[in-house]
């Protein structure tokens, strides 16, 4: 009797460790194949082993407590250190938008100090991925996260790219809370949409609004105005555009410390990431923009792969139809974009795409602007193949375009602009003579420049900067007379100048935009 309990006894065990070490290695399995999953598939596995009550759309009076709940935990809160480089004081910029959203210090002095500003970011995955603006972290020295439920952690960067202003961050930590992944192709105009985050250094917050509109383009990323013409009737190198907006507008209440943070539908699924506004004053004045969610799930992938993001380029020059296109080139479409030119042994050339034609659809749909065309192709990798309609002699026709890796030789933006440093010397509208002993003395500089007029129509008057200023530096480099300023702006790229000075205020950073 006593031999027979031993035998089943050991039989137990052995079962028991059996089935511990068949458990664990399936564990490890599941583990490595979750690793090489993309966040969407990887949320696909969590939600159907994990299943929970689904959250309907709101019908009838709008109730938004079941989305708000499953949300507000996978948004965190995200705290910049930084060091400080300067404003731009005067007035208005362009890129006051960013400046006022974000709440970056706006000031300082002649010596560098730590600065800190905050912004808001969504966890994507149960261990510890996050998706936030390139603009809120591209300065950062230290990068630090708190939870809805006060938790901490030291966030690092995975990668980050201006032309999307993306930017995916990692903390070490694992079963947090994460916001599910919707459809952006399915968002509505007119659809209800809460807007989560931390604004004005206020805890988490929601608010609601609707989607005002899709595919919105408002300047402010990357390498506005490359791809445009000069002219019309002008010859030019083509550029390849880079930076990507098709922004989803809305009206929901987004401020200073939203940027980062989740726009969701009524079913709590994440449609966009909040990107900038639309305010003369840098509070909220109407109208907020979000990163659709369906470019965004392409970045960040990008991003956890290889660290930047993988892309695949048409290879055209192209401008949207409107009544000037038409009539200057004779043409009747009302939609579409006219091709002034293709990138050599580019995409477009390869597929038969040439100078002159309209490009009407793209996967079999109407193209309205820009953005339509761009963001179908900025979820691509290069490889990847795209049904594109165009429009010649009257006759539409369709291809297939293989899209092919940027070339550096052939992406002359920086060769663009070296060849007309004198172009741009003459756009920044000032005159200059080179600083005295003293007055370098004075500053604590071994560089510099005045400004001894600012000229009508200039950069430097658009952007309210003053007769008197020291400029030390243009594009990083040192300057002491006009020569060496137009030199320096030869090192221009991107079509941004970035200009250093000094004046009684202390050290300041300007960043202009130049368009032609």
């Amino acid at each position: 009797m006593i031999i027979a309990m031993k035998k089943i006894g050991i039989s137990l065990l052995i079962a028991a460790v059996g089935g511990a070490v068949a458990i664990g290695g399936y564990k490890l399995f599941e583990n490595k194949q979750m690793e090489s999953m993309t966040f969407e598939e990887q949320q696909k596995v969590y939600f159907a082993n994990n299943p929970g009550n689904e959250i309907m759309s709101s019908t009838g009076n709008p109730d938004f407590t079941e989305a708000a709940a499953a949300v507000s935990p996978g948004v965190v809160h995200i705290n910049v250190t930084m060091t400080a480089r300067g404003s731009r004081g005067g007035g208005a910029s362009p890129f006051d938008m960013f400046e006022e959203f974000f709440g970056m210090p706006q000031r300082r002095q002649a010596q560098p100090r730590q600065a800190r500003a905050s912004g808001s970011g969504v966890l994507i995955s149960p261990d510890g991925y996050i998706v936030t603006n390139n603009h809120v972290v591209e300065d950062a020295d230290k990068i630090e996260v708190k939870l809805t439920d006060q938790r901490t952690f030291e966030a690092k960067v995975i990668g980050r790219d201006a032309d999307f202003d993306l930017a995916l961050l990692k903390v070490n930590a694992s079963k947090l809370p994460f916001v599910k992944f919707g459809d952006s192709d399915n968002v509505r105009i007119g659809e209800w949409v809460l807007a989560v985050g931390y604004p004005l250094s206020l805890q988490s917050t929601v608010t609601a609004g609707i989607v005002s509109a899709k595919g919105r383009q408002i300047g402010i990323l990357g390498e506005q105005g490359q791809g445009s013409p000069y002219g019309y009737g002008q010859p030019q190198e083509p550029i390849v555009r880079t930076a990507v907006e098709s922004f989803i507008q809305t009206d929901a209440v987004i401020n200073k410390g939203n940027s980062g943070g989740a726009l969701v539908n009524t079913r709590g699924e994440l449609i966009g990431i909040n990107a900038a506004i639309a305010s003369p004053t840098g509070v909220y004045a109407g109208y907020g923009f979000a990163i659709p969610v369906n470019l965004v799930k392409k970045i960040v992938n990008d991003f956890k792969e290889f660290g930047t993001v993988q892309r695949g380029y048409v290879g055209v020059n192209f401008r949207e139809v409107d009544e000037a296109i038409r009539e200057e080139f004779k043409i009747d479409d009302i939609h579409g974009l006219y091709v002034f030119d293709v990138v050599k042994d580019g995409a477009a050339a390869a597929a038969g795409i040439k100078k002159g034609d309209v490009i009407t659809k793209v996967e079999d749909r109407v193209i309205y602007s820009s953005s339509d065309l761009q963001e179908r192709v900025a979820r691509l990798n290069p490889g990847d193949k795209l049904k594109l309609t165009y429009k010649r002699d009257g006759k539409e026709r369709d291809v297939t375009v293989t899209l092919k890796a940027q070339d550096t030789k052939k992406s002359s933006a920086d060769e663009e602009v070296n060849a007309s440093a004198t172009e741009i010397f003459n756009k920044l509208g000032a005159s200059f003579t080179p600083a005295s002993d003293a007055q370098k003395k004075k500053f604590g500089v071994n560089s510099g420049v005045v400004i001894t007029q600012i000229h009508r129509g200039g950069m430097f008057e658009y952007f309210g900067v003053e007769k008197g200023l020291i400029v030390t530096h243009v594009n990083g480099k040192p300057v002491n007379n006009v020569d060496d300023v137009e030199s320096a702006l030869g090192s221009t790229k991107r079509n941004i100048v970035r200009i250093t000075g000094v004046s009684e205020s202390g050290t300041v950073e300007f960043n202009f935009p130049i368009q032609y």
